[in-house]
């Protein structure tokens, strides 16, 4: 990875166009090829950035000044970076890095439910967790009050992508005539916390949408509760 510390001013063109006049900044370009651009605040967001493939050019402009020019090789979209003032630039191998270590939320959340899936729908009973299919196990397979078939999926955080995932389950699932005899096969979107562009999709598409109280759930399964 590539840092450079440098007082500059950007200008993006594409879709869009924007600029950010000249100011000192952070460029960073990754090893992947990506190029983002970054101010000490706006927490971790760039202030603008080039996804790749793409390529950077540097050189100087008419007037002597050093300047990049980054390109996506899938677009027209440029971001043309003039430097008048660099403070440091130094690149920095960071290896392979071994991926986000999850706290296992996600997964004890997806104990908690299968121990106590009427939490999410009354009737609600187990048939299996991790119900395989062709392209990924379902989080939980269960049966509803009347035997129809449920699927759920949870998340800790629901977003667009985690119903777009249980939308290809359920299509699969449904071609199953062991599955669907009874009723098509529903999809119930659980989480923490469901955004609300996920839930405009999940309802549009038949999902229902159930937001999970972990604590609560925890709370069922406290050991101290427990007569034997």
């Amino acid at each position: 990875m590539r840092l450079v510390v440098a007082r500059c001013q950007i200008d993006y063109a594409g879709r869009l166009t924007a600029h950010l006049p000249l100011a000192l900044r952070v460029l960073m370009i990754k090893a992947d090829g990506s190029v983002l651009v970054h101010s000490d605040g706006g927490s971790y967001k760039p202030l603008n950035w080039m996804s790749p493939p793409c390529t950077l050019r540097e050189g100087v402009d008419d007037d002597g000044q050093l300047e990049w020019t980054v390109t996506s090789t899938k677009t027209d979209d440029t971001l043309r970076i003039l430097l008048t003032d660099v403070l440091s630039d130094s690149s920095h191998d960071l290896g392979v890095d071994p991926g986000l270590q999850k706290d296992g939320v996600e997964k004890h959340l997806q104990e908690l439910l299968a121990e106590h899936p009427a939490s999410l729908d009354e009737g609600l009973t187990l048939v299996r967790r991790e119900y395989p299919t062709a392209i990924g196990p379902v989080d939980l397979m269960c049966r509803d009050a009347v035997g129809a078939s449920v699927a759920v999926e949870i998340k800790r955080r629901g977003d667009i992508d985690g119903v777009e995932q249980l939308t290809r389950y359920l299509e699969l699932l449904n071609r199953d005539p062991l599955l669907s005899a009874k009723a098509p096969v529903r999809g119930i979107f659980a989480a923490q916390e469901i955004k609300p562009q996920a839930r405009v999709l999940a309802t549009d598409r038949g999902i229902t949408c159930a937001v999970v109280d972990y604590d609560a759930l925890r709370g069922l399964d406290d050991p101290s509760h427990r007569l034997f």
